[in-house]
C-alpha cells in the first residue's frame, strides 16, 4: 500500500492557520491535496493534524484524516519523517502493510504531478531510501559574500575569487514540496540528506519557500504566473 501524508498542524505563528488560509482561492491545503489525488498513485491521502478545522478542511478537499495527531508530535519541533512514521506505524497498528510513503507539505501549491510520479519512478527503480524534491540556486554558492564586524564584504570561499561561473559546480537545495520514501527507512528515522537520497530537480519558478506573508504574495503571484503558461 501507498500513502500519502500532509502534515498540517494547527499551531503556525509566522502565518496564522497557514495551513488552510485562502491562497488563489481556495486554502493552500486543497492544492497538495489535488496534486496527490490527481497523480493516482496512493491508496489514501492522509492529512496529519492536531487541529479539528484543518481536519474538516481536508475532508471535503478529498483526503482522510483516520487519526488526531498526538501532541508529542506537534510542536514546533517535530520533524516530518516523525510525522511520517506516526501514520505508517498507525496503519500497521491496525493490518495494513505500507510500502512506501510521500510526505507532501501542506503549503506547496506549485507542486506539479508529474514531479510526484517522477519521484516515484525514481525510487522504486533503484536501491535508495529516498527520492525529494530539490532545485539548484540562482547564483553560485562558491561566490557568496559575508558581512565583516566592520560592515565590508570578504568572500566565504576564497578560493573562487577568481573562478569563472561556468567552471563551479552546481549546488541544490531542499525545494521543500515532497519525500518520498520506503516504510523501512521512515521508520529507521534516517537521514534524509545522505547518499541514500535521489534529488528531483524542479525548475527554480516551481519553488517558494512560504514562511512569511511576503512569501506568500510572491508564491500567488508565481502560482498566477505558472498557471496562464
Amino acid at each position: 500500500m501507498k500513502i500519502a501524508v500532509i502534515p498540517a498542524r494547527g499551531g503556525s505563528k509566522r502565518i496564522p492557520r497557514k495551513n488552510i488560509r485562502p491562497f488563489c482561492g481556495k486554502p493552500i491545503i486543497a492544492y497538495s491535496i489535488a496534486a496527490a489525488k490527481e497523480s493516482g498513485l496512493f491508496d489514501e491521502i492522509v492529512v496529519s493534524t492536531d487541529d479539528e478545522e484543518i481536519a474538516a478542511v481536508a475532508r471535503d478537499y478529498g483526503a482522510t484524516t483516520p487519526f488526531l495527531r498526538p501532541k508529542e508530535i506537534a510542536d514546533d519541533f517535530t520533524g516530518t519523517n516523525a510525522v511520517v512514521k506516526h501514520a505508517i506505524v498507525w496503519f500497521g497498528d491496525r493490518g495494513t502493510a505500507i510500502a512506501h510513503a510521500c510526505c507532501i507539505y501542506a503549503t506547496a501549491p506549485l507542486l506539479q504531478v508529474r514531479f510526484v510520479r517522477k519521484g516515484y519512478e525514481l525510487l522504486t527503480a533503484s536501491d535508495a531510501a529516498f527520492a525529494f524534491s530539490v532545485t539548484d540556486y540562482a547564483f553560485p554558492i562558491q561566490r557568496a559574500l559575508r558581512i565583516t564586524e566592520n560592515g565590508r564584504v570578504d568572500a566565504l570561499y576564497p578560493e573562487h575569487r577568481m573562478t569563472r561561473s561556468q567552471d563551479l559546480e552546481p549546488a541544490y537545495h531542499d525545494a521543500g514540496q515532497f519525500y518520498w520514501g520506503t516504510a523501512s527507512a521512515f521508520l529507521d528515522g534516517g537521514p534524509l540528506f545522505s547518499p541514500r537520497s535521489i534529488g528531483v530537480v524542479l525548475p527554480r519558478k516551481l519553488v517558494q519557500d512560504i514562511d512569511t506573508m511576503e512569501d506568500w504574495e510572491q508564491a500567488e503571484a508565481m502560482y498566477r504566473a505558472v498557471s496562464h503558461e
